[in-house]
């Protein structure tokens, strides 16, 4: 009998896409013989999968699965080529079902969780629904007993959010977690790719700056057309930028109109804070889009995230800090495939 080798093994999957426990399987049937065992994955359907390899699964349903006292959750990403399969009772099921043995089983990365038995069973399930079937990403977080942790998925299946935050005490984390659904609601409907303003790179906020400013100058020339009110138009779009000189030399601006305003300098104090905070405001368009805890907070926009976390935990007498989410879209970031249909036809009666 032949050494059935892993090189082997990765060759098989690599050819036909079947999950390595059923490529060793037929290789070992197969004595080693690479071509009788993909004809031997091929009659059991189970190399079908590897014909779709080029149509793009861009449609599908998000998992979600949070343990009763709040203490792992788990998010997943399955996806489709079409919004009717991800609408089929089985293909529900299968993403039920997935979502179920990530959340048991805390899997490395997608490739492990094809290489265990429950893969052969996913296979197995796709080649009955009949198209390109897919696990994405998915992610689990888990909480100790001064740890919040909550989650929401949206009600289209597509959009799926989990949070954890650190708090100084057991009964904090118990009382935040209500407070964490509502973020996890927010962070649904605003999309932040980041946590916070400090993960962006400088080259990123720098790439980001000219532009983004410059779509704000075009979007004055239509509100002056339209007799509104013009926006400030901002230096920076980031706290990344707002050293301590540039905050000072802000300050010293609006002490400067005060002064040519003739305001008394003993109402200062009640003016300078409101103003530079408008002037923060407009100079971190890029924080408030993309970062969670800058984002303004939708159920109450006189704060951010992190300062509605915050007061949440001081009017339960203690302190929290949101320190890791995790946001899964249905399909977000796959470039879709556009079918020419009448160069298909063509193709086919060429």
């Amino acid at each position: 009998m032949a050494d059935i080798t892993a090189a082997m093994v990765k060759e098989l999957r690599s050819a036909t896409d079947a999950p390595m426990m059923d490529c060793k399987k037929v290789l070992v049937e197969a004595d080693g013989d690479m071509a009788k065992a993909t004809e031997l994955l091929k009659e059991r359907g189970i190399a079908k999968v590897a014909k779709k390899a080029d149509r793009v699964a861009a449609e599908g349903l998000a998992g979600f699965k949070i343990a009763d006292d709040f203490s792992k959750a788990t998010v997943a990403e399955i996806n489709s080529e079409t919004d009717f399969v991800a609408q089929n009772d089985g293909f529900k099921k299968l993403v039920q079902d997935t979502t179920e043995e990530i959340y048991n089983t805390n899997p490395a990365d997608v490739a492990t969780l094809m290489a265990t038995p429950f893969g052969s069973k996913f296979t197995e399930a796709v080649t009955k629904i009949g198209e390109k079937i897919e696990v994405r990403r998915f992610a689990t977080l888990t909480a100790d007993e001064t740890t919040a942790l909550n989650g929401y998925i949206h009600s289209n299946n597509r959009i799926a959010v989990i949070l954890e935050a650190k708090c100084d005490s057991a009964k904090t984390a118990n009382g935040m977690r209500d407070t964490l659904k509502q973020i996890a609601m927010h962070a649904s409907a605003m999309k932040p790719k980041t946590l916070s303003y400090k993960d962006f790179t400088p080259d990123f906020v720098q790439s980001e700056t000219v532009g983004r400013i410059e779509i704000i100058k075009k979007e004055n020339e239509e509100l002056a057309r339209l007799k509104k009110p013009l926006k400030n138009v901002p230096q920076y779009i980031s706290m990344s930028q707002l050293t301590d000189a540039i905050l000072a030399e802000a300050e010293a601006t609006i002490k400067a109109e005060l002064t040519a305003q003739g305001k008394p300098e003993k109402i200062w104090d009640k003016i300078i804070p409101g103003q530079l905070a408008r002037y923060i405001d407009d100079n971190t368009t890029l924080d408030k889009e993309l970062a969670l805890l800058d984002q303004t907070y939708v159920l109450n926009d006189k704060l951010t995230v992190a300062q509605a976390v915050e007061e949440a935990a001081k009017a339960l007498g203690g302190t929290a800090e949101i320190v890791n989410f995790i946001r899964l879209q249905v399909g977000e970031g796959i470039e879709k495939k556009v079918d020419d249909f009448a160069a298909e036809v063509a193709a086919q009666m060429a």
